[in-house]
């Protein structure tokens, strides 16, 4: 499967609401980090669905660049608990169905204590 790479240009026409100083300060800020290549900066598709999350939140909620920052990571980080979550149950759907029913039982007791 090959992935596909956007030059600058093509990201402004795929993200419209962008701007090229905008782009260039996210670049610099560190938002979106493009491959860089002989001909210059190539965006990845998560780097476009990334730049249209910024640019939403920018307009939709204006946000500054320190607000930006911080839901910013804050999405990064529920991809990046989500991505273990994954993990963690591919890992658990591996086990014999008596250890998955422990860990079923386990989980819902502390549940319940989390709740009181």
């Amino acid at each position: 499967m090959t992935r596909r790479h956007y030059t600058l240009t093509e990201t402004l026409i795929e993200v419209p609401d962008l701007t090229r100083e905008q782009l260039e300060g996210y670049i610099e800020g560190g938002v979106v980090l493009p491959v860089q290549s002989e001909t210059g900066p190539l965006f990845r598709e998560l780097d476009i669905a990334r730049l249209h999350l910024v640019v939403d939140l920018a307009e939709g909620y204006h946000l500054d660049a320190e607000g930006l920052s911080l839901v910013l990571s804050l999405v990064d980080q529920l991809h990046g608990l989500r991505g273990d979550m994954r993990a963690i149950l591919d890992a658990v759907a591996r086990e014999p169905a008596e250890t998955r029913n422990r860990l079923k039982t386990a989980i819902r007791e502390i549940r319940i204590v989390d709740r009181d």
